[in-house]
């Protein structure tokens, strides 16, 4: 399964969701912190993450950010996703 994981700090629990996913045979699509070219503020990462559920092009999609409430609720304001 395509996973669409979304982080604003490469710290704490997000590296070790996208660890796991892996162990677990999923295929995450890293968005944020979590990749090396895009941005890392949560906004703008977790509706990239959100889109490629929208899109198609990921399965599932998890959002991280300090408390996880601005990150959900970016996610969910893209269409088709709520």
């Amino acid at each position: 399964m395509r996973i669409a994981v979304a982080a604003d700090e490469r710290v704490g629990i997000a590296e070790a969701v996208v660890e796991e996913l892996r162990k677990r045979g999923h295929e995450p699509i890293t968005h944020g912190a979590l990749s090396e070219s895009e941005r890392d503020d949560w906004a703008w990462a977790s509706e990239a993450a959100a889109r490629d559920v929208a899109d198609g092009n990921a399965d599932q999609g998890i959002v991280c950010c300090w408390t996880g409430t601005g990150a959900s609720i970016a996610a969910n304001k893209v269409a088709g996703i709520r």
